[in-house]
């Protein structure tokens, strides 16, 4: 039970990634505050992990909308007393070659990614320093924030985006023993990674088995998918991490897809 007494706030965290994470911080000890676009879904994500015997409570948050990200955090504090890690996990994928890639598709994205990043973490923040008991702030990062692609020009900006605002947080953060670091997974077969499949495979004019094998899996050594398990495990890690030892990382899990 390694995050007793813990609370965390995860966003996207109805389904995919998120939802694996917030489970596995509950089976943990900690209190999961699941922070997803769509409530229903958050509730029933809630209400899951309730049932499993763990604690957890869901809110409504489109982590673009700032008022929505502070009434989110407002009503976990009010709950919980406090905000101990925030997985910022949040985000969406449009594939797209560079020239024909629309700007409101590109601003979307960034949006999500970076926007909802800083509005997140400067609400974790504001309410880390408040309860004076430090906390861990981590980022779903990607191979993609060391790595580019094709066809993916503002998710591999936002990613690497992601790296430089995580060490700005670990110095400003470790005063108030405020860890941040970055999770880049290589790809998970996620419903955002199952929607990639044929989308690419229609962009490269190749079939749909070819973009597993040589696009997703080609750089494995061993030709196999990150889980969300394997995932989830490693923000465990972090978030009981207990020093300022550890910060201001990225720690890459993608069966040696991209090696630092």
């Amino acid at each position: 039970m390694q995050l007793t007494n813990k609370t965390a706030l995860i966003t996207g965290a109805a389904s995919g990634i998120g939802n694996e994470i917030a489970t596995e911080f509950a089976r943990e000890g900690a209190k999961v505050c699941i922070a997803d676009l769509s409530l229903a879904a958050g509730e029933a994500a809630a209400a899951k992990i309730t049932q499993a015997g763990g604690t957890a409570m869901a809110v409504a948050m489109n982590v673009t909308d700032e008022a929505q990200v502070e009434a989110g955090f407002a009503k976990m504090v009010k709950a919980w007393g406090g905000v101990d890690v925030l997985v910022s996990n949040a985000g969406i994928q449009i594939i797209s070659s560079l020239v024909e890639l629309k700007f409101a598709d590109w601003k979307r994205l960034l949006a999500v990614h970076v926007d909802g990043a800083f509005l997140t973490t400067r609400a974790a923040m504001r309410a880390m320093i408040a309860a004076k008991r430090g906390g861990s702030i981590i980022y779903m990062g990607s191979v993609h924030s060391h790595e580019a692609s094709p066809l993916k020009a503002p998710y591999v900006t936002a990613k690497h985006g992601l790296l430089g605002l995580a060490k700005v947080v670990a110095k400003e953060g470790a005063a108030a023993g405020i860890r941040s670091n970055v999770i880049c997974p290589g790809f998970v077969r996620t419903p955002l990674v199952e929607k990639q499949i044929p989308e690419q495979a229609k962009e490269l004019h190749i079939s749909e088995a070819d973009v597993v094998r040589n696009v997703m899996l080609k750089e494995t050594v061993d030709g196999e998918f990150t889980t969300t398990q394997d995932v989830a495990g490693l923000a465990v890690f972090l978030a009981a991490f207990p020093t300022n030892a550890l910060t201001g990382q990225s720690i890459v899990v993608s069966h040696g897809w991209y090696m630092q």
